[in-house]
């Protein structure tokens, strides 16, 4: 059908497997990854395994990332042009990186060259899995039959209903990234403090709170899971761990027991999102009433 003659794409920021964007024909960018002196690709040949990017991170070294730039947006989205396909991308948080406004001008750039071609860009307002269960929504709602259109619509509409909730183990991470005074994670870490952390509506990185010990961490996540839950628009939940399975797997224990939710996919934070959460991280991903907490 013609009106299904489009492509999703992304970046691999979903931090899904890269089995999914092959089965479900998604086209994929990576933002670039600098550490230990060695720069990485997050897509293609030029990239680095988990296993080895946290046991570098552990060391002490200090990650930098880079946006995609406009012109690797530019090849990406023309590529897709050239074989006849219209595209519906969907972008890591504007809050986060400067990639949505080098796709945004990528698309604007293209679609004067050719007019014959539809292409959106849509601002997920999202980040690792939590971008990756929003795409997982469109896959769904094309395999419907929605037009490249009627997805996106939905997407904006929905966006803001995908709960990103997380806790990191390491508070010296968060202040690198200017989360947190070097002070805060100095005291935390010694006293144990453990930051308690959302995506709000804005696609920012926010601290909503604390508690003393991993443990307690980890249950927040599911309490608070609780109070914003939907069940009817959840058939499956997202987890995403930075090199900290048995963590996951204990709040995926959780999940399970209180919500009757056995669909429940585990997954890596990757290198881009890690090089600033850190290793330790683990965050929990659903769809709720709102992102409020």
């Amino acid at each position: 059908m013609e009106h299904l003659r489009y492509m999703l794409s992304t970046e691999t920021t979903c931090d899904m497997d890269p089995d999914y964007y092959t089965q479900n024909g998604i086209n994929t960018m990576g933002l670039t990854l600098l550490l230990d002196g060695k720069e990485y690709d997050c897509v293609g040949e030029n990239t680095i395994s988990i296993k080895e990017f946290y046991r570098i991170l552990r060391s002490g070294a200090l990650p930098k990332t880079s946006q995609v730039t406009v012109d690797k947006a530019y090849r990406s989205f023309e590529t897709l042009f050239k074989a006849g396909y219209d595209v519906l991308h969907i972008s890591f948080s504007s809050a986060l990186s400067g990639t949505y406004q080098s796709c945004t001008i990528a698309a604007q750039e293209l679609a004067s060259r050719y007019p014959e071609r539809k292409i959106r860009v849509i601002d997920s307002k999202c980040a690792s899995m939590g971008q990756g269960l929003l795409l997982n929504r469109a896959v769904t709602l094309k395999a419907q039959g929605k037009s490249l259109q009627e997805v996106a619509d939905q997407i904006e509409k929905e966006k803001l209903t995908f709960c990103h909730n997380f806790t990191v183990d390491d508070l010296f991470h968060l202040h690198r990234g200017g989360r947190v005074s070097k002070m805060t994670a100095i005291l935390g870490s010694a006293l144990g403090i453990k930051p308690l952390l959302h995506v709000d509506d804005e696609g920012r990185l926010i601290n909503v709170g604390k508690t003393r010990g991993r443990k307690a961490s980890l249950n927040w996540l599911v309490d608070k899971m609780a109070e914003q839950f939907v069940k009817e628009k959840n058939d499956v939940v997202y987890i995403s761990h930075g090199d900290c399975y048995d963590d996951a797997k204990y709040v995926a224990e959780l999940v399970k027991r209180r919500f009757g939710i056995h669909n429940i996919v585990i997954g890596d934070v990757g290198p881009v999102i890690g090089a600033h959460s850190g290793p330790g991280t683990v965050a929990l991903f659903f769809v709720g009433k709102s992102r409020a907490i």
